[in-house]
């Protein structure tokens, strides 16, 4: 009888851990605690693979997708939530509530991050572009005109898009994606006119911030080699970025004698292709920088290739960097 007994406790138990589904509130929060990001992401692949709950498993790919988008993985980001917008399914709960549209536009973006308008536009002409939802419509209507600008290979290339997204700025349905609209023409044009509008319209959203030099744009493929007819300056808003104090000859003196920066280099962009990584360094180059690219291969197998800026005695390259429009932080 103790043998029967024992027999059918040890059923329940071994039935109980496989009923013990993997949860993503659960595994994000694992993912959460390890020491790097680069850990979390590889916690959190090994773990899609043992859930079996659609819901669970749709939202630990956006989850990862998220990571990714942040780490700058541009194509792998965009991989993964086309993954999660695969599945049909529900949102999990404790998780943040997501429809499949809105997922397959995060993956567009990602796409167009990188330089993939192929990919973008594929998703752009998928059962999306028959949503039913205004707000989807207009970030349909705003990234297919961002997938133009992509294509472009002169500033000829450029002049349809931009009369669409001027002509956009007249319709209501695109009110959502207004601020966006702005931001893209002032910076493909220079035209402080669409900056002005930002800073008086939306002086709270991260557009103003952009146009005030608070905040830049993250150095990707789509900002960085769309052709412009014109110099996006922060600082041309209604609020004018401040003047640098000027110094006196004896300050400046002082100042070519401080000792190197903290870090001696600085990180512009992390490129997939060399041409991209090259495009930026000549780029930057041009304006005066010590720019060089050097190469990263991850855990995945996959190379790299990272665009870098000398400090010089001045110590204030990255500050030079920022006011050119370039975002940067010191690697070492």
């Amino acid at each position: 009888m103790k043998k029967i007994i024992s027999f059918v406790f040890a059923v329940i138990f071994c039935t109980s851990l496989f009923a013990a589904e993997l949860t993503a509130s659960f595994v994000t929060s694992e993912a959460a605690k390890k020491d790097t990001v680069e850990e979390s992401v590889s916690y959190l692949k090994s773990q899609i693979s043992k859930m079996t709950v659609a819901a669970e498993k749709r939202a630990t790919w956006i989850f990862l997708a998220s990571l990714q988008e942040q780490m700058a993985l541009y194509d792998d980001a965009q991989k993964s939530y086309a993954q999660a917008a695969g599945i049909a399914a529900g949102d999990a709960e404790g998780m943040p509530k997501k429809t499949n549209e809105q997922i397959v536009l995060d993956a567009v973006r990602c796409a167009l991050s990188c330089g993939d308008y192929s990919t973008a536009d594929s998703y752009l002409n998928s059962a999306v572009r028959n949503s039913k939802n205004s707000t989807v419509q207009a970030y349909i209507k705003l990234y297919s005109q961002w997938s133009a600008l992509c294509k472009a290979d002169d500033v000829a290339g450029i002049q349809e898009p931009v009369v669409m997204l001027q002509a956009y700025l007249k319709v209501d349905s695109m009110n959502a994606v207004k601020p966006a609209v702005l931001l893209t023409l002032w910076y493909v044009t220079g035209d402080n006119s669409y900056s002005n509008q930002i800073t008086k319209l939306y002086p709270k959203s991260i557009e103003a911030s952009i146009v005030k030099g608070d905040a830049q744009l993250l150095p990707t493929p789509f900002w960085f080699f769309v052709p412009k007819s014109g110099e996006a300056e922060q600082g041309t808003g209604s609020i004018a970025m401040p003047e640098e104090p000027k110094q006196s000859q004896s300050e400046k003196e002082a100042a070519a004698d401080v000792a190197p920066a903290k870090f001696t280099k600085w990180q512009l962009g992390l490129f997939r292709t060399e041409s991209n990584a090259k495009l930026l360094a000549d780029e930057v180059k041009a304006k005066g920088f010590d720019a060089y690219i050097t190469t990263e291969t991850r855990a995945s197998g996959t190379t790299y290739f990272i665009v870098l800026v000398r400090e010089d005695k001045s110590g204030n390259v990255a500050d030079r960097l920022r006011s050119s429009g370039y975002d940067c932080y010191g690697v070492e």
